[in-house]
């Protein structure tokens, strides 16, 4: 989709590059398998990460367990992102640091998960041979025959979309988890169709999880005394459960599938009802796909947190209409009104796309002067790259020298990171109830944690540990961090 140069703040501050290995002890033909081992490695968005410990936990139903050593894996897997050109690059540098080391250790097998493997397929297992394996993002349960096929010698892919959500009765196992937090998925795929997006090539059409299943998964966290959960999906505005199938086809159902139906705004509800004491976030919306239901859901329970990620990509109406995006700049200004307006506190962040084909002088100052007018708490900021296959890449060149794209985004950071430290001065002198997530990576002596609106904060420790909800009173900030001590 698009380059990233920067990001001002991570949605989740515990998001990294997570590995995990895992051994099976024993295979169906009697052969000792014992302490063969499995790392695998996350790359993108949060729904991949979510993925990896969906992958983990169908392979520990083998009998594996876990190392963090890539030397000494047997096989390796990388679960792979595909919406920008610089995610599959660094990807395909991993791929070749592996091969280096199946050099030194013929037996090592390599495969690649996710959107990259379904989009890459051919050209990865045959053209470039850097990988014995691929498995698609709705394949991930046909994993142990996978193996099995490695084992004897061959080649393993599958990539098959689904039209179900098929993971709903896996219990992921927590990769890498704080204890304190965690993803889980209700929605796959999307509709939207954005003229330059593959997710909809890679992960198919929108379908949403059984309702029942998902509040099974929070109530599991909460008796492991996990404190908060995001809801996951590429549009979980657009969740909608029916008794299954794609959500495009919600119009064929019966009226009795329809008058028992569940949407984004009910399913909020239900989860906040369910487990009172966790906190509650999702991501990632869309403005088209965002109601009222929705906003007045979060504003009448306390534990759905008062943030929303809210993907704008352009200022300009004519960009966004070639972006395909489904919204206009007044329609987004009037959303974020209504937002503000239902939710006074709301913390809000954005995704923004510069250089797209054609951007002008004059949509580019209208993506400013939006930024001006809605003062985002934090975003993620890019300039353009063609993806294959999407409509942008087949019907529009990208025309737009990199010099300008540079020069527009940089104009774009330097605006957010003037309106993150505005918006983060306005919390000075304030008590902010923080989630401890864990030791600061500045100091062993301090905690770091988020308020509601999503703010990392920073203070000195005390007793308390992570998982505690503190108050604490602001004294200072910088652009992405509070910082102050618990208050008396």
């Amino acid at each position: 989709m698009v380059e990233s140069t920067t990001d001002i703040k991570s949605k989740n501050p515990n998001q990294h590059n997570g590995t995990v290995t895992l051994t099976q002890d024993q295979n169906g033909d009697g052969i000792d398998k014992a302490k063969r081992k499995l790392y695998v490695e996350s790359y993108g968005c949060q729904m991949n990460f979510s993925d990896s410990e969906i992958v983990a936990s169908i392979l520990s139903k083998d009998g594996f367990e876990t190392t963090k050593n890539v030397d000494e894996a047997d096989l390796v897997l990388l679960n792979t992102c595909s919406i920008r050109d610089k995610a599959e690059q660094t990807v395909r540098k991993r791929l070749t640091n592996f091969n280096k080391i199946k050099r030194a250790k013929p037996s090592m097998k390599i495969g690649v998960l996710g959107c990259m493997a379904e989009r890459l397929k051919d050209k990865l297992l045959d053209e470039e041979k850097l990988v014995d394996m691929v498995v698609g993002p709705d394949a991930y349960r046909d994993l142990p025959n996978l193996v099995k096929e490695l084992d004897e010698g061959r080649k393993a892919v599958n990539v098959i979309l689904s039209k179900e959500e098929t993971y709903a009765d896996v219990s992921p196992v927590r990769l890498g988890s704080n204890g304190v937090s965690a993803f889980v998925s209700i929605t796959r795929g999307c509709d939207n169709m954005c003229s330059f997006c593959v997710v909809p090539f890679t992960r198919g059409r929108e379908r949403s999880r059984n309702p029942q299943t998902i509040l099974e998964e929070c109530k599991d966290l909460n008796a492991k005394n996990f404190k908060e959960i995001t809801l996951l999906g590429q549009n979980v505005d657009s969740y909608l459960w029916y008794g299954g199938g794609l959500k495009k086809d919600f119009e064929k159902a019966s009226d009795a599938a329809k008058a028992s139906s569940v949407d984004f705004a009910q399913l909020l509800e239900m989860v906040a009802k369910e487990v009172p004491g966790m906190r509650i976030r999702f991501s990632t919306s869309n403005p088209q796909d965002m109601g009222d239901d929705v906003l007045r859901s979060i504003a009448k329970h306390d534990n759905i947190c008062n943030y929303i990620h809210l993907p704008v990509q352009s200022g300009s109406s004519r960009v966004l209409k070639l972006m395909n995006r489904g919204h206009n700049r007044k329609e987004y200004f009037d959303l974020i009104d209504r937002i503000k307006t239902i939710i006074p506190d709301c913390g809000i962040s954005h995704d923004m796309i510069t250089g797209f084909p054609t951007e002008t002088e004059e949509d580019h100052q209208e993506t400013l002067s939006l930024m001006e007018r809605v003062k985002y708490d934090f975003g993620y900021m890019f300039y353009y790259s063609e993806r294959p296959n999407t409509y942008a890449e087949r019907k529009m060149e990208d025309d737009i020298p990199l010099e300008v794209k540079k020069r527009r985004l940089n104009d774009i950071i330097q605006m957010q990171q003037k309106h993150s430290l505005e918006n983060n001065k306005k919390h000075l002198g304030k008590i902010e109830e923080v989630l401890i997530e864990g030791t600061s990576k500045k100091s062993a002596d301090e905690w770091y944690g988020r308020s509601p609106q999503n703010t990392v904060v920073v203070f000195p420790k005390g007793d308390e540990k992570p998982g505690d909800f503190v108050k604490v009173k602001i004294e200072t900030c910088t652009t992405a961090t509070l910082l102050g001590k618990r208050a008396e």
